[in-house]
């Protein structure tokens, strides 16, 4: 079993959870559909539910009628997957500052040694 966690800001918020509490029911439905693939399989899941990106960053993948959704992710020490952001997709590539903000949420959580 994976431990699935949100990425925490300085400043005490959770931005990936709070993202996705912000969607719609059957959205946060897929979302957690997605996540427990993850906590039970972690690195074998694979498309059309997860895919990675670069640098060791994935992006969980969630469709719903027109609405398309990614949640990005980092693998850490001791099976654990850390959630960093969200976003409500509107183009065919993932936008490359979503892609930075992970990457910065990574280091970050690194360096403060897996908190």
């Amino acid at each position: 079993m994976f431990l699935v966690e949100y990425y925490q800001e300085e400043n005490g918020t959770y931005p990936a959870e709070e993202f996705i509490c912000s969607l719609d029911k059957k959205m946060r439905a897929r979302i957690g559909m997605i996540i427990c693939l993850l906590e039970s399989y972690g690195n074998e899941v694979r498309e059309p539910y997860s895919r990675h990106l670069v640098d060791g960053i994935f992006e969980i993948r969630a469709v719903q009628s027109s609405n398309i959704v990614r949640v990005l992710y980092f693998f850490y020490h001791g099976k654990r997957i850390v959630l960093t952001n969200g976003f409500v997709k509107k183009t065919q590539k993932t936008p490359a500052k979503e892609i930075a903000l992970a990457l910065k949420r990574k280091q970050t959580y690194s360096s403060r040694g897996g908190r």
